[in-house]
C-alpha cells in the first residue's frame, strides 16, 4: 500500500451524478480527479479528492453489480477533515448547500458542521482527524 494514498474510499451512487460532481467541487471544495461518462451522458465512474482522502461516485441505474447492490441502500454519511471549518462552511453556504448544523465546537475538541447533498447523503466537515496506525 502506498502511504500517500487513502486505503478507504467512500463510494456513492446518484440519480444525477453530474450534478453531484458539480456540487461537491463547487460547494464543498473537492478536486475532480477523473470523470468517465457513458454514451448516454451518465457518470460511469468519478473520483474526487479532498485533502488526503477521496470519494468515488457514479450514476444510479447503470445496471452494474454495484448499482444493483445499492438499489435499496440508504443514504450515506461521510466525514471529511478540513483545516478551516468556518471558511469551508461559508463556501458551502455561498453555493446553496443544505446546512443541517452550522459550525459547532464539540466537547471532544473538534469544530464541525453538517450538510446534506442533492440526494440526501449527509456530509460532516470538521477538524477532528483520528490518528491511524502506521
Amino acid at each position: 500500500m502506498d502511504g500517500d494514498r487513502p486505503s478507504v474510499y467512500p463510494t456513492l451512487l446518484y440519480a444525477d451524478a453530474g450534478a453531484a460532481v458539480r456540487q461537491l467541487t463547487r460547494a464543498f471544495g473537492f478536486i475532480e480527479l477523473a470523470v468517465y461518462e457513458g454514451e448516454d451522458g451518465s457518470v460511469v465512474h468519478a473520483e474526487l479528492a479532498q485533502g488526503n482522502g477521496a470519494v468515488m461516485l457514479g450514476s444510479k441505474g447503470t445496471g452494474s453489480r454495484f448499482d444493483e447492490a445499492m438499489k435499496n441502500a440508504g443514504p450515506t454519511g461521510i466525514y471529511v477533515v478540513v483545516e478551516d471549518v468556518d471558511a469551508h462552511h461559508r463556501r458551502a453556504v455561498e453555493h446553496g448547500a443544505d446546512i443541517l448544523m452550522p459550525p459547532t465546537d464539540q466537547e471532544y475538541g473538534s469544530r464541525d458542521y453538517m450538510a446534506r447533498d442533492l440526494e440526501g447523503n449527509v456530509w460532516s466537515f470538521g477538524t477532528y482527524a483520528p490518528e491511524l496506525p502506521r
